[in-house]
């Protein structure tokens, strides 16, 4: 239905997109007693070169994709947790300035939910071009609209990067794990 009113509005597709997200979760660093720390590693189909590393509750890393590598090298400290994978994957769609990805969220190949990603490309101070966002997802999305996401509240520079975007995408699979535990899964 997205993807019938972004075509209806014009929006031309541009073929597909997908982000994945794999879950690591500390072995041997900690100290007993204290709670599982967590490392989450993305890719993005729209950033090829790249793979994210984003720690829970820190920094993000960026590496170049052979950081898939290096991780399994590192397996005696975070253990991957498997049947864990959680991936956005559809269609792309460029309409005037706007970049539209409309995907479905997968967990352990589960369909959990569907995502919408907006980026208007001509600018790259989030802040200044947020109620253009708002005002565009209202034409597809009327009763839908999200609020500004956390992200934007923690940066000091207002530039956005590629890295924002794995942190709300990381913050969306979040929130999907925890819809799916308290369904009785109790995957994380």
């Amino acid at each position: 239905m997205l993807n019938r009113k972004l075509e209806q509005l014009g929006a031309v597709k541009q073929g597909n997109f997908c982000v994945d997200c794999e879950t690591y979760h500390a072995g041997a660093i900690g100290s007993p007693g204290q709670p599982p720390k967590f490392l989450y590693v993305m890719h993005n189909s729209e950033a090829p070169l790249s793979c994210f590393a984003l720690f829970e509750n820190g920094p993000c890393l960026v590496a170049d994709p052979n950081f898939d590598v290096l991780m399994i090298k590192l397996k005696s400290y975070f253990q991957n947790a498997k049947s864990n994978k959680v991936e956005s994957r559809g269609a792309r769609y460029q309409y005037c300035d706007f970049l539209v990805k409309v995907g479905t969220a997968t967990i352990a190949s589960s369909a959990r939910g569907i995502t919408v990603e907006v980026e208007y490309c001509p600018c790259v101070t989030a802040n200044d071009c947020w109620n253009l966002l708002m005002e565009f997802m209202q034409s597809f999305l009327p009763s839908h609209i999200p609020g500004v996401p956390s992200v934007f509240g923690v940066k000091t520079d207002g530039v956005y990067s590629p890295s924002d975007t794995m942190a709300q995408y990381l913050e969306l699979f979040s929130k999907l794990r925890k819809q799916q535990a308290a369904t009785g899964s109790g995957m994380r």
